[in-house]
């Protein structure tokens, strides 16, 4: 299995806010970081030493220079990212609550990305890819989501394994039934999905995971990761489960928990470097969800997204912090 990850979809700025614990509406100043769900898995797995690399399209403006050079400095591979003066950088404004959970404002409406055409897929664009992932925000009518099903026509094409986090934001779809009928559309291609337990019932139907695994299985889904916070994590197969417990932490910031979950799964799985998922031990697929869970928790104590990712590092000295409060 070669190694690197591709992933497609919006890179963005957001702007965070200075105060937490009041609406959007009342916050007086906010910090610029770069960001956007796919982008965040691919700083996860880039700062944690897999290559990486992230197919988009932004602005040919400052916030689209921020988040290439923010992206290079997080070990990305940038050279397949478009620029043009046509459209913008999409922005997202956040507000966050007392217990770091946030509400988004998002400008999109001339939105750089949403323009990537599908042509920008080529044949040897996953040559040196074992895994592609994809997120939902960029799936809205446009030519980048002809984009996504270009590339996972040729994923499947080539062998690669998709991993698919549909990371649901409501305020971007005018129509909801449009994102649930999209997001059906799409389940089909993944071998990895993950949901979280605020996804579950809107996607499948179901308020228990339990109910909703048959439906997920009906494709080529391999592995379902099912996060539920502070709660931690299971990770379904079709013949067995394995859970691993969350962390209790003092939360800063929500944003980019789920994307930096997702990388650091991801990246075990690169690392581990078997392209048939329902080989995998039970013990690694546990140690894999502790490790993600364990990355996901240190996020959580960082405001912003992309720069929140920690290398090994980080990692390790987060977790002696956390052997001494115990």
């Amino acid at each position: 299995m070669k190694q690197k990850l591709c992933v497609i979809g919006e890179a963005l700025i957001d702007f965070i806010p200075e105060r937490k614990g009041c609406d959007l509406k009342d916050v007086e100043g906010f910090r610029r970081v770069a960001g956007g769900a796919p982008a965040n898995v691919a700083g996860a797995v880039a700062k944690l030493g897999v290559p990486a690399m992230v197919l988009t399209q932004l602005g040919k403006d400052a916030f689209g220079d921020h988040i290439i050079q923010s992206l290079k400095e997080s070990g990305i591979d940038t050279s397949h990212i478009l620029q043009t003066a046509e459209y913008d950088t999409s922005l997202s404004f956040v507000s966050l609550r007392e217990d770091g959970n946030r509400d988004f404002k998002f400008y999109r409406r001339t939105a750089a990305d949403l323009q990537y055409d599908p042509n920008n897929i080529t044949e040897d664009l996953l040559d040196d890819c074992g895994m592609v992932h994809f997120c939902s925000v960029s799936l809205v009518e446009s030519p980048m989501k002809k984009a996504h099903q270009a590339l996972l026509d040729l994923a499947m094409k080539k062998g690669v394994l998709i991993s698919f986090d549909p990371n649901l934001r409501f305020s971007l779809w005018e129509d909801q039934d449009a994102l649930y009928h999209t997001i059906q559309e799409f389940l089909p291609y993944a071998d990895i999905i993950k949901l979280s337990d605020e996804e579950l019932e809107f996607i499948t139907g179901k308020k228990t995971i339990e109910e909703a695994l048959p439906m997920l299985f009906s494709h080529r889904c391999k592995c379902v990761v099912y996060t539920q916070g502070k709660d931690g994590a299971t990770l379904y197969r079709k013949n067995d489960h394995i859970s691993a417990k969350g962390h209790q932490v003092q939360v800063v910031d929500t944003t980019g928990a789920g994307d930096s979950f997702i990388g650091a799964f991801l990246y075990c799985l690169l690392k581990e470097g078997t392209d048939n998922l329902e080989e995998i031990s039970l013990e690694s697929m546990k140690h894999h969800l502790e490790f993600a869970n364990l990355y996901a928790a240190h996020t959580t104590t960082i405001a912003g997204a992309l720069a929140a990712m920690a290398d090994h590092e980080q990692l390790r000295n987060f977790q002696h912090m956390l052997d001494e409060d115990e």
